[in-house]
């Protein structure tokens, strides 16, 4: 069977909370889909998507 990593990311004390985004892109050299990843803060998860 195969194995699921699945990770957590909790606020300790004063930390903000993250999570993981994932943004499909066109290269413009190829043509090809990119995809695009990073840790960000829950604020500024809107930020992410709207950054071409």
């Amino acid at each position: 069977m195969a194995k699921k990593a699945v990770a957590t990311f909790s606020a300790k004390s004063g930390a903000k909370s993250m999570v993981k985004c994932i943004r499909m892109d066109r290269s413009p050299k190829t043509g090809a889909y990119v995809f695009k990843e990073e840790l960000v803060e829950t604020e500024k998860v809107k930020d992410f998507f709207a950054k071409n």
